[in-house]
């Protein structure tokens, strides 16, 4: 069953990037010089195909790891914005493109479907990274400081007032007042596992209320006093535009999402550059980082290639002579 719906996957995928008919740097509508990325010259001219996953961090991401190869003289083909995460990987794993970013947790729950994840981000990353170059030929990438997981969250005024840091910090405060034990969650996260239930395990919060929301309504929901807390993604950018203060998971309940460049270890193999052009990039990205970016997208309505450049060039990887 699993052979047959990966294989429909690709079917699907095909067909929509014919259909997009998609070009060299399509997105890209700007030259790119060397900065801190030296050309390569084994990468000069190399065709190396990005893809992406369908939401705004991904197709940041992206856009930054064709920025880099561009400045190092390898020619970027534009595939991001692939809907769907099997969609995504499966183009990775048939060769339909070349690298994309991916999670570590998503690759060791998801693809590799192991049922418990690994509880520190190294060791998470290194478990997923040994086990998908065994099993799959796919190598991980040093992975980045970008954990896009699960966390609870509050305005900024309520968690200064209360002094709230941590998910520890919470649950203290909410032992002695119950009577602000009020939250907001999807629906799906209200009865799962690894969700609420487990969560609360894990800390012993008492819960006086529980409202449940679609995702992008919860930050509102946190934001207009609806609730006092509510679950996160923890690079959203929505965190930035309204001013919410993520509690630090200091028991580490959640599963870590290190966001990680993958490739195929023969395409590496044969274009071992792409490891140094792409190393000092994702050790600039972080939390904060890419939040600001996203933020950027999602609540300021720019452009996620023009955000992707001006974080590159500001951060010197590259230059540009593009306007915009």
């Amino acid at each position: 069953m699993k052979r047959a719906a990966s294989a429909l996957a690709g079917t699907v995928l095909l067909l929509a990037t014919s259909a997009c008919g998609l070009d060299v740097n399509a997105a890209l509508p700007f030259s790119v010089g060397p900065g801190s990325i030296k050309p390569v010259p084994r990468l000069q001219g190399v065709e190396v195909t990005v893809g992406s996953k369908d939401f705004t961090e991904q197709v940041i991401l992206g856009y930054i790891a064709e920025l880099a190869l561009e400045a190092a003289g390898a020619d970027a083909i534009d595939l991001t914005n692939i809907h769907g995460s099997n969609s995504a990987r499966y183009a990775l794993v048939d060769g339909q493109i070349d690298l994309q970013w991916e999670y570590t947790g998503t690759g060791w729950l998801s693809y590799l479907g192991y049922d418990e994840p690994v509880p520190t981000e190294r060791g998470q990353y290194e478990a997923v990274r040994e086990a998908d170059l065994e099993r799959n030929g796919i190598v991980w990438l040093p992975y980045s400081r970008v954990n896009n997981t699960y966390a609870f969250a509050a305005t900024e005024e309520f968690a200064r007032e209360h002094d709230l840091r941590t998910t520890t910090d919470m649950t203290e405060f909410l032992k002695q007042h119950p009577e602000q034990a009020v939250f907001c969650v999807e629906t799906e996260f209200a009865s799962r596992p690894d969700g609420m239930p487990g969560v609360r395990q894990t800390y012993g919060f008492p819960v006086t209320t529980t409202k449940t929301f679609g995702t992008g309504a919860i930050y509102a929901a946190i934001d207009n006093g609806t609730c006092n807390f509510g679950e996160v993604f923890t690079t959203d950018g929505r965190i930035a535009g309204l001013n919410l203060r993520v509690l630090a998971d200091d028991k580490r309940f959640f599963p870590q999402y290190n966001a990680s460049v993958t490739l195929r270890a023969q395409f590496l193999a044969e274009h071992p550059g792409i490891a140094d052009v792409l190393a000092p990039v994702s050790a600039a990205l972080n939390n904060e980082e890419i939040i600001e970016l996203n933020k950027q997208v999602d609540v300021d309505g720019r452009d996620p290639a023009k955000v992707a450049r001006d974080w590159m060039v500001g951060k010197g990887f590259i230059t540009t002579s593009g306007t915009g």
